[in-house]
C-alpha cells in the first residue's frame, strides 16, 4: 500500500488537466445528448466499477428519463499503471437480454476494456449498446473502440482523479490530473 506521504507527493507534483468546474459542465453536455438519443428506449445503465462511479454519480442525475441500473465490473491495471489481463468481476448477464444498454466507464484508453464489454452484452442478447466515455486518450494509435458519447480529450498520460486512481489512491478528486512526466 502507497504511504499518505508518497500519495500527497504524488497529487503535489501532478499538473491538473481539467478543473472540477470544467467536469460538470461537461457532463451535463453529455447528458442533454444521452436524453436527445436515449430517453424513449427505458435503457439498462451499466458503470464500469471501479473508475466510472464518480462520473455515473454525477451523470445519473442529470438523465431525467426512465432508465434501470447496475454495474460491471473488471480490472486490467491491478493497481498498476499499465494494464494487462481483462479479469471480469462482476457481469449482470440475466439483465441485459432484450435491452438498449448504456455502458458509462470513466476513459478510453487503449479500448480494450469496452470492446470486450461491448461483446459480452451482444452475445447475452442486448437489443442494442451504447456508450459514454468522460475522457477519451489521443494515445496516437487506432483504437478498436470508438464511445458514442465522448466527454472531453486527454493527453496521453497517465490520468487520475474524478473516479480514476493511481496506485489505488485519488479516486475521490474532484479534478483530473496527470502524473508528472516520468512517474508512471
Amino acid at each position: 500500500m502507497l504511504s499518505r506521504e508518497k500519495a500527497e507527493q504524488i497529487l503535489e507534483n501532478a499538473e491538473l488537466i481539467y478543473s472540477a468546474e470544467t467536469i460538470a459542465e461537461t457532463v451535463q453536455r453529455l447528458a442533454d445528448e444521452i436524453t436527445r438519443q436515449l430517453s424513449g428506449q427505458y435503457p439498462l445503465v451499466l458503470c464500469v466499477m471501479k473508475g466510472a462511479v464518480v462520473f455515473a454519480g454525477h451523470l445519473l442525475p442529470k438523465l431525467m428519463f426512465p432508465l434501470t441500473f447496475n454495474y460491471v465490473q473488471v480490472s486490467r491495471y491491478h493497481n498498476t499503471t499499465h494494464g494487462g489481463a481483462l479479469n471480469w468481476l462482476m457481469f449482470p448477464q440475466d439483465a441485459v437480454q432484450g435491452r438498449a444498454v448504456l455502458v458509462i466507464d470513466d476513459i478510453l484508453d487503449e479500448g480494450v476494456t469496452l470492446v470486450e464489454v461491448r461483446k459480452k452484452i451482444l452475445d447475452c442478447g442486448a437489443r442494442s449498446f451504447h456508450s459514454v466515455v468522460l475522457a477519451n486518450k489521443n494515445t496516437g494509435i487506432p483504437k478498436p473502440f470508438q464511445a458514442d458519447f465522448v466527454g472531453f480529450e486527454l493527453p496521453n498520460r497517465y490520468v487520475f482523479g474524478y473516479g480514476m486512481d493511481v496506485y489505488s489512491v485519488w479516486r475521490n478528486l474532484p479534478a483530473i490530473y496527470a502524473l508528472q512526466s516520468g512517474s508512471g
